[in-house]
């Protein structure tokens, strides 16, 4: 028999259209792990819903592989230590994965690299991050032409079926036990709301991928509306690579309609890997120099005010409502992603990095480069982003977009005011357990536009 060849795994746990794995199983048999590594990643380790999704995606890919006549290794420490150590265990000669992009996986490849055989693979993207690039080749920062160009190599290449069978080594090596990791919440259990609401794993991206099929023709007149329901929901299976955007592409491509939209926003993903490369730090550096002297509220008037807005507390049904959703699902309408992270941004000038690290601990698809970008983008401070004297108005995007119905399932105080109502809730309408305004919009808008000239001045 061959050496086997291990398969390193991290956010591409399925077995389908899996560049890494099908590599590996052309050469002999298959040893697939899993390291978890909060050491390279340091303070950008996964926040908590992360590592509920994880722990649920990673047994649910330990099951998948059973099937295939393999399984799934776990082991725990730095990338490159652990999987040297384990080659020379089992007398592997390679390991096979797939690119990542975030500043500290790029650093532990080159780790890995220096101590063994690596050989890595693209699949979790459309593009390679960095290989759309202007006629000048540079690479793209800003969206729109970065769509055009990566939407002229489109479609990408037919996903890879799923192995029938893949080889097992004649003994397998030790493995961690997945519930010693302890990824789940126990003191308090909070997942409750997040076990009701998802199914982690290839199985799950394939449902939800079923479901968003026959609604993707339909996607841009119903996208921004959150009591329709009408987005794909495949963020968090993006994510945690249980499903490929090629599969994605091809199961909706054709759907007709507005799907164009839709894929729009598939390369939105692949254009903030794009800036990430470009700038590893961008969930922590503001790209735009104005934004390194902007007065933030500080102090505990400006605390008091982010625990309110993470509580859902805020005083405006359409944030309350996101903010809620986010902290019993993990996940949160993009529209109302948007009203929430300007709320907090513009109304309440708390800096917008206080933003990102709440959505990166609590939300199951905190990606990285999407995170980042799309809080720069906010904010006004990114190289791609809306002004910053852009306000958005949360009362009445909430009727513009007819949230009457999301509202009431996430605000239940609120749950009895007529429609008319729900969106503003007057002195006399507002239940006494519904908490007053944090500030009028007109006092925030012109607080903010103060702000904003103070910083250019």
């Amino acid at each position: 028999m061959s050496s086997p060849v291990i398969v390193w795994l991290r956010r591409d746990l399925r077995l389908s259209d899996q560049a890494a794995i099908a590599a590996a199983a052309a050469k002999g048999p298959v040893i697939p792990v899993y390291v978890l590594d909060d050491e390279t990643a340091k303070h950008r380790a996964m926040g908590g819903a992360s590592r509920w999704w994880l722990h649920h995606s990673l047994a649910s890919l330990d099951a998948d592989l059973r099937q295939k006549g393999s399984r799934l290794m776990l082991r725990k420490g730095r990338c490159e230590d652990v999987l040297a150590a384990l080659a020379e265990e089992v007398g592997a000669d390679e390991v096979h994965a797939l690119h990542h992009y975030e500043p500290w996986w790029r650093n532990a490849e080159k780790a890995v690299a220096g101590k063994v055989r690596l050989c890595l693979h693209d699949g979790n993207y459309l593009a390679p991050p960095g290989s759309v690039r202007t006629g000048s080749g540079a690479p793209y920062k800003i969206y729109t032409p970065f769509w055009r160009a990566l939407e002229k190599q489109m479609p990408p290449p037919e996903p890879r079926p799923c192995l029938q069978t893949i080889a097992a080594p004649q003994t397998w090596p030790a493995s961690d036990d997945l519930q010693d990791w302890k990824l789940l919440p126990t003191a308090p259990d909070w997942a409750g709301g997040m076990r009701n609401f998802w199914e982690p794993g290839e199985q799950g991206a394939q449902m939800r991928l079923r479901d968003f099929a026959d609604k993707a023709s339909r996607y841009k007149e119903e996208r921004d509306f959150p009591s329709i329901k009408a987005t794909s929901f495949l963020s968090p299976h993006l994510h945690f690579g249980e499903i490929s955007p090629a599969q994605v592409w091809h199961a909706v491509g054709k759907a007709g309609g507005s799907v164009a939209t839709f894929l729009g926003e598939v390369g939105w993903r692949d254009c903030a890997q794009n800036v990430i490369v470009q700038f590893p730090d961008y969930g922590a550096v503001p790209a735009r120099d104005t934004f390194d002297a902007f007065p933030w509220r500080t102090g505990e008037a400006a605390r008091a005010d982010l625990r309110a807005w993470q509580q859902g507390r805020t005083g405006y049904p359409i944030v309350d409502a996101g903010m809620r959703q986010l902290w019993h699902t993990g996940w949160m309408h993009n529209r109302v992603r948007m009203i929430a992270a300007s709320f907090l941004i513009k109304h309440l000038l708390i800096d917008w990095r206080e933003g990102e690290q709440w959505f990166w601990d609590t939300l199951v698809d905190a990606d990285y480069a999407s995170n980042a970008v799309n809080w720069q983008w906010t904010a006004g401070s990114g190289v791609d982003s809306n002004m910053f004297v852009r306000i958005m108005a949360p009362l009445s995007q909430s009727e513009k977009f007819d949230a009457a119905v999301y509202i009431r399932e996430w605000v239940p105080e609120l749950a009895d005011l007529p429609d008319g109502e729900i969106h503003d809730p007057s002195p006399v309408c507002r239940p006494e357990s519904y908490p007053d305004r944090l500030i009028e919009h007109r006092d925030a808008r012109e607080r903010a536009l103060a702000a904003w000239e103070k910083t250019k001045a």
